[in-house]
């Protein structure tokens, strides 16, 4: 396990490149987090700054040397430009469990690209992690988030009730999962 933080590895899927974000980046990751609606339905607001945004890129490579982070970048690989991040947002490696995360440009929304990016992340979870169920949780505004993790094979498991208190309310939360012999059975 520590070798996925001692040296993040390359992910391929036929159109992108999941890999270590660099400071490089700041330009393309400002373009979509610069978007109100990237973070409509996350934690985090629109970056109103490249400054900004190279401070979040300085975060995750610190979070990911203190091997508290799995964080990639997803590069589209017809343009070569950082169109998103995927992550594993939480890892508890006492009982094999971690939850996903994760950030689209919308000049790439409704194409699959998340669903495919999630795919990777999720094989890579269970080959080389050791987990056993990998969930993920979206608003309930958020249809599309949703439509990804079933895309992605995900089971709806239920509405965490006022389950993050967030940008001055709190919302409930829809949970998916998969698990480790459900994801061998659908490859």
């Amino acid at each position: 396990m520590e070798d996925v933080f001692n040296a993040l590895p390359v992910l391929e899927t036929n159109r992108l490149k999941l890999r270590k974000i660099t400071l490089e980046d700041a330009e393309d990751m400002y373009y979509y987090c610069s978007n109100e609606e990237v973070p409509k339905y996350a934690s985090w607001n629109p970056h109103k700054t490249i400054t900004e945004t190279k401070e979040a890129i300085e975060r995750v490579l610190i979070q990911l040397n203190n091997k508290s982070l799995v964080h990639w970048g997803i590069e589209y690989k017809e343009n070569s430009r950082l169109i998103g991040t995927i992550e594993f947002a939480t890892w508890d490696r006492q009982h094999k469990i971690s939850e996903i995360g994760y950030a689209l440009s919308p000049d790439y929304w409704g194409k699959g690209i998340a669903t495919e990016a999630v795919r990777k992340v999720i094989k890579f979870g269970f080959t080389n992690m050791d987990l056993v169920r990998i969930q993920a949780k979206c608003y309930l505004e958020n249809i599309g988030s949703a439509r990804v993790m079933e895309k992605a094979e995900m089971s709806f498991e239920g509405i965490i009730r006022k389950g993050l208190f967030i940008k001055g309310r709190h919302q409930d939360l829809k949970m998916y999962s998969i698990l480790k012999d459900e994801f061998q059975t659908i490859c």
